[in-house]
């Protein structure tokens, strides 16, 4: 076929047919297209290097925690605690179904992708017009195209007709692309701008059309996208890596602790009591895994992500739902997510004066001009308003620039349905792509709510022509133009100011658009383009934009508040990107968007420095948008990605959180993300980040529990032997201690309500412990705090009962109850990092109180119920004991409690 470069769009049509040896009128030849078939295979995406379910499971089974737990799981077995055991197999179970079910879902996405070719097509093959499966189709294949056809495959236009193609899921282009057959693009065009190609996966919305196929299958845009998104690894989640370490930290102190209490024993025991020190080291090994962590994890995500629901954000992975409190840069879509989705007059210069809507509908009748040029705009309009939703703004249905006139008019009371009534149409000039204009004729009657302004001397009209199109065209047509209320004779003068506004408007990155009209006394005999574009008044001119949600400046500043960049990455126009940015604060006023030619232009080094200090990027590909990512990432970001189209796909899979678009968004964008926006907003995405930053929090929360008080019993267990006392825990006490008394609160800790300064701090830096911000040190201080208050009060019970009385096993039940109790104290006196318990209130986690009180009634069980007594060698302690015991166990909370005050008074200063 001679040609293999990808640029069509820069070789005119008769090149492109020579290169693809291929003639209009005839078609490929049914020989030729079989034989091209066999050389190039079907026009389809292939699946590639997708996992199966078998191979997901053993990377989740593999896992250091969850093979710590399996250990932890046979060696309860061992120990005869088949209940434990079971619960913690149930965990891993639990666990893994879900992590194999999330992952296979995401690996699925090209199956979405898949069901965007169509079905058949109809093309030209041996001279005649057939209609094949799509994918049969080869490059050489002349296709036709009509309002409604979707496009099968890559090609280069040969004929168009007021063609306009949607391609918003490639490009991320608000409004339907213009395509003219006769444009020639120059190298490295932007895919958004090459107005002579269409492109798989999109639609056709007006006009017709007829192209000849350059590129099928994984050759096409849309299967370039294909392989980038089953060619990019997704990156681990924060929390991943942080349990990742965990585990394997906790497998090593596992170990060192099953020698150090077993050597230790054996040399204050002796080899009498070999068996009993086996148990109590390996319990002890048991007691330092925190088996409760995956399952304390996976119900603090599930939660978290049923709030986020409430709040408009879909979670498809529960892991997605921590990641979010990491995130340092939120990478976002314009249209839609940071604009309300929908063109919207913004300004309109009509008279020689500028208004900047919305304006009082009283400015009306101050201003005919501006009434004229509303007019126009719902008249000369194809947009369906029904008579019955006239009112109701957002029931405008049609092309989103004519919705957006008709919207403009009907908030100053020039509704469409009422001006239609009022001035009927009885002719047309369909809009074309060479005069880029459209005309429309009116009869006026009585009732008309507009009073078209005429030249001196002339009587009121009885017909009039309204006309919109491209402002330096339209002045061409016109010989008068409305100043000041009052028609005038165009000159050079008025000509040179008008297209300086239409300048200044559109460099502000907002779509200009010129109207005039022509009044009439009779209609003209032949309402042809000439008749109808004849002797016009040029009324003025509005300027359209997608508007900014007006929430989104809010939410933009708690970003930067909360310590994460956000950085706006479009297909849109640089100047419609620059105007947006800085009307959301994202750009200084002046600044400049950075666009996809100068990406693609810059080595690696130019692009880390780049995303590291610019805010919004525009015109940009697919391949750019992951370049970004990855250049993000490699600065130690952690990023989130917003999307909705094919096109963001790949960069959604490589982002550490994938955001999708529930309402605009395609299925691909969805199948790669991690979540979706099912009201579009970037607001949401930022209550979202405060929703996983308090889960993070009480994840965190939960390890500073269990590992203090784990440690807490490991310092006793080594202490004892020490000061010459036998072991003061036995297995079945470390069980207890490691089933119940850890498990109800810490469960309990992970519905804590969030932080007052959850969004008013810094996000964790990557590759953070998850024992940094000194939860480290916490840990060993108040776990040797513990020690010292339960093993003293053991000591001093066992040196004053040690001769001879019948209290051998007092001090164990007083040392085990006041290490349980300080834990429940523990627990209460770490719900917030800094404020205190009387601030955030007893009560305003219900469930951590309902936990504390039943794990202290199931130690009061241990102590005073018979049976229980004999199960686990506990005595009654007196009232007196008791009181003991709870007050030595309250000295950890005021402990805790002075730690955070003192934490508080130095970030004060």
């Amino acid at each position: 076929m001679g040609c293999t470069s990808s640029m069509w769009y820069s070789k005119t049509v008769d090149e492109a047919l020579s290169a693809l040896q291929v003639d209009p009128a005839h078609g490929l030849s049914d020989d030729e297209a079989s034989s091209r078939l066999a050389t190039i295979g079907h026009n389809e995406l292939e699946e590639r290097g997708i996992k199966s379910p078998w191979a997901i499971l053993w990377e989740q089974l593999t896992a250091i925690m969850v093979v710590i737990l399996i250990i932890a799981a046979a060696i309860s077995f061992l120990l005869g605690e088949t209940t434990d055991a079971i619960a913690i197999l149930a965990i891993v179970v639990v666990n893994a179904v879900l992590g194999v079910r999330q992952e296979y879902k995401a690996e699925k996405a090209m199956a979405a992708l898949k069901q965007l070719a169509v079905p058949s097509v109809r093309v030209r093959r041996s001279g005649a017009l057939v209609s094949i499966s799509a994918r049969d189709l080869v490059p050489g294949d002349i296709v036709f195209l009509e309002a409604g056809s979707s496009i099968p495959a890559d090609g280069r236009l040969v004929e168009s007709a007021n063609l306009q193609v949607e391609e918003a899921a490639l490009t991320g282009e608000s409004v339907p692309a213009e395509k003219e057959w006769a444009w020639q693009g120059q190298e490295n065009t932007p895919l958004a701008e090459r107005s002579n190609s269409v492109y798989m996966g999109t639609s056709v919305t007006y006009g017709r059309g007829m192209f000849v196929v350059t590129e099928t299958g994984m050759r096409t845009e849309l299967g370039k996208i294909a392989t980038m998104i089953q060619s990019v690894d997704r990156s681990p989640t924060p929390l991943q890596v942080r349990l990742d370490n965990l585990g394997k930290v906790l497998a090593v102190v596992a170990l060192i602790l099953v020698g150090l209490i077993f050597v230790l024993g054996l040399w204050r025991e002796g080899v009498s009591h070999l068996r009993e020190l086996f148990l109590t080291s390996v319990s002890m090994a048991v007691a330092a895994v925190p088996e409760g962590l995956p399952a304390v994890v996976t119900i603090a995500l599930a939660l978290g992500g049923q709030r986020m629901l409430v709040r408009h954000a879909l979670i498809r992975k529960l892991l997605a739902v921590e990641a979010l409190g990491s995130v340092t840069v939120i990478c976002t879509d314009k249209t839609g997510t940071l604009t309300e989705n929908r063109m919207s007059v913004r300004s309109v210069v009509a008279g020689g004066k500028r208004f900047d809507l919305p304006v009082e509908p009283a400015t009306l009748g101050q201003s005919p001009s501006l009434a004229i040029a509303l007019s126009i705009g719902a008249l000369c309009n194809d947009a369906q308003w029904t008579k019955a939703e006239a009112n109701r703004k957002t029931k405008a249905i049609g092309d989103p620039t004519e919705t957006a006139l008709c919207e403009g008019a009907a908030e100053l009371g020039l509704d469409k349905v009422r001006l239609e009534q009022a001035m009927p149409r009885i002719a047309e000039a369909p809009f074309d792509s060479v005069r880029k204009r459209m005309a429309t004729l009116h009869k006026v009657t009585s009732d008309a709510p507009v009073r078209w302004l005429v030249s001196p001397g002339e009587p009121a009209p009885a017909y009039v022509t309204c006309v919109k199109g491209a402002v330096d065209g339209l002045l061409g047509v016109c010989d008068r133009i409305l100043v000041d209320g009052a028609v005038h004779t165009i000159d050079q003068r008025h000509i040179d100011d008008t297209l300086r506004t239409n300048d200044a408007l559109s460099s502000q990155g907002m779509r200009v658009l010129g109207f005039a009209y022509a009044p009439l006394n009779e209609p003209p005999q032949e309402t042809t383009v000439g008749k109808l574009e004849c002797h016009l008044v040029f009324a003025g001119l509005m300027a359209l934009i997608d508007p900014p949600r007006p929430e989104v400046n809010d939410a933009v500043a708690l970003c930067k508040t909360a310590g994460i960049r956000p950085i706006m990455i479009t297909g849109d126009h640089p100047l419609t990107a620059s105007h947006i940015g800085s009307e959301l604060g994202l750009l200084e006023h002046g600044g400049k968007a950075v666009t996809g030619l100068e990406l693609e232009a810059m080595n690696e080094d130019e692009l880390r420095r780049s995303v590291g200090h610019s805010q919004v990027f525009a015109r940009v590909a697919p391949e750019s948008k992951l370049a970004i990512v990855d250049a993000l990432q490699k600065n130690g970001e952690i990023v989130a990605m917003t999307g909705d189209g094919v096109n963001d796909a790949p960069a959604l899979k490589k982002a550490n959180i994938g955001v999708a678009m529930g309402i605009t968004g395609t299925d691909v964008s969805k199948g790669a993300s991690d979540m979706i926006l099912l009201d579009d907003n970037f607001a949401t995405i930022v209550a979202a980040v405060a929703e996983g930053r308090t889960i993070y929090d009480n994840i965190r929360k939960f390890i500073k529990y269990l590992m203090t008080t784990n440690s807490g019993e490991l310092w006793v267990m080594i202490a004892a032997p020490f000061l010459g006392m036998p072991l003061p825990l036995l297995p079945l006490q470390i069980l207890w201690m490691n089933l119940v008394t850890d498990g109800l609160p810490a469960l309990a800790l992970g519905v804590e309500p969030p932080e007052r300064n959850v969004m008013r701090r810094p996000p964790s830096k990557s590759g953070e412990s998850i024992f940094a911000h000194g939860l480290g040190i916490h840990v060993v201080w108040v776990g040797l705090l513990m020690a010292v208050i339960a093993l003293g009060a053991g000591w001093y019970y066992w040196s004053h009962e040690a001769a001879g009385s019948n209290g051998a096993t007092r001090w164990q039940t007083m040392t085990f109850t006041i290490l349980t109790l300080s834990q429940m104290a523990h627990v209460l006196a770490i719900r917030s990092g800094r404020d205190s318990l009387f601030t955030t209130g007893i009560w305003s986690n219900r469930s951590l109180m309902l936990a504390v009180t039943a794990t202290v009634l199931l130690q009061c069980a241990l102590i005073y119920v018979p049976f229980l007594q004999k199960v686990f060698a506990m005595v009654p302690l007196s009232a007196f004991d008791m009181a003991v015991a709870l007050a030595l166990s309250s000295v950890v909370f005021w402990a805790v409690e002075a730690e955070k005050f003192v934490l508080r008074r130095t970030a004060s200063q």
